[in-house]
């Protein structure tokens, strides 16, 4: 596997690195945050997320997996600043590479018709890296291949609408707004990574079929412009407990979900993708989430609802 991302890098980092992509998130109806800041502050409460992936697994070195992501979320409402807060943090590797980015976001959020739309901004650092101490370039001294760790970091800048009622929600967003540069540099020698500019729209209703089950259907857009992936999802949700579903990732397979909310503020799921059309072999990812409650002498508002997984 170190052989094959190599010959990536030997490829495509002589001068510059194009056509960065976000990593991706089958339980994405869980991270909202991590793609759309005008989320920030929609559910009431201190709402938090932690989820890892590890994709292509037995396609790494010593049976492991090719990538892994850790993407942590916490956002709350604060009425004070008329909306809400948020911190979206990822961590992701993939063979010798390492991305990190780390975005705080806001929110102003207000009601529309018989929901609330919330239109955010995102600001925060992105840091990527490459541990050449590990590479084997197939020529020796090869300026463009760093032979140490080397990082490089930029402003990034995202931006998001999100609009929920009780039963419909739908988001349009977008990161690495200004599309910024990222610099390596040993020596002489610099490499650069563009960070392109990604859009996604999210959008899921609620249905209830009788008292004890209900349908929580959605979809996933990410695009970059060149590329796209798109998820549709449909999840069934057993007497507002347990959840199963499947999801279809076009070009690439079906994903299996699963969870359970374990009590009125915790919950617990899981996703596992299994690889059809192309040659990658299957990933997992785990998920936690946790809502601290906010106590308030203000009524409940009827568009903040904790239907939506």
């Amino acid at each position: 596997m170190k052989k094959i991302f190599t010959l990536i890098l030997g490829v495509v980092s002589v001068i510059t690195v194009s056509a960065q992509i976000d990593p991706q998130f089958s339980q994405n109806m869980f991270n909202k945050l991590a793609n759309n800041p005008g989320f920030a502050g929609s559910r009431g409460d201190i709402s938090t997320s932690v989820l890892h992936r590890s994709q292509w697994m037995g396609f790494g070195e010593n049976g492991g997996s090719a990538a892994s992501t850790q993407n942590f979320s916490v956002d709350a409402e604060l009425p004070s600043l008329f909306g809400g807060v948020g911190l979206n943090i990822v961590n992701d590797n993939i063979a010798e590479f390492n991305n990190l980015g780390l975005q705080a976001s806001y929110a102003f959020r207000t009601e529309l018709g018989v929901g609330q739309i919330g239109m955010g901004m995102s600001v925060g650092v992105y840091q990527s890296g490459v541990d050449g101490a590990r590479l084997k370039p197939a020529t020796d001294n090869d300026p463009a291949v760093p032979t140490v760790n080397v990082k490089g970091s930029s402003l990034d800048i995202g931006a998001g609408v999100y609009y929920n009622t009780q039963d419909v929600y739908i988001g349009i967003s977008s990161s690495h707004m200004t599309e910024p540069t990222i610099e390596w540099s040993e020596g002489s020698s610099i490499n650069t990574i563009d960070l392109k500019r990604h859009y996604f729209l999210i959008s899921g209703y609620y249905y209830e079929i009788n008292s004890t089950l209900s349908l929580n259907p959605s979809i996933y857009l990410k695009s970059d412009g060149a590329t796209s992936q798109l998820d549709i999802n449909t999840n069934v949700i057993y007497n507002n407990k347990l959840w199963g579903g499947v999801s279809y990732r076009l070009d690439e397979g079906i994903i299996l979900l699963a969870g359970m909310n374990v009590n009125e503020d915790l919950r617990f799921g899981l996703g596992y993708d299994v690889t059809i059309i192309n040659p990658m072999t299957n990933s997992i990812e785990f998920m936690l989430g946790y809502n601290f409650k906010i106590k308030t002498n203000e009524a409940v508002s009827k568009y903040k609802n904790p239907r939506f997984l």
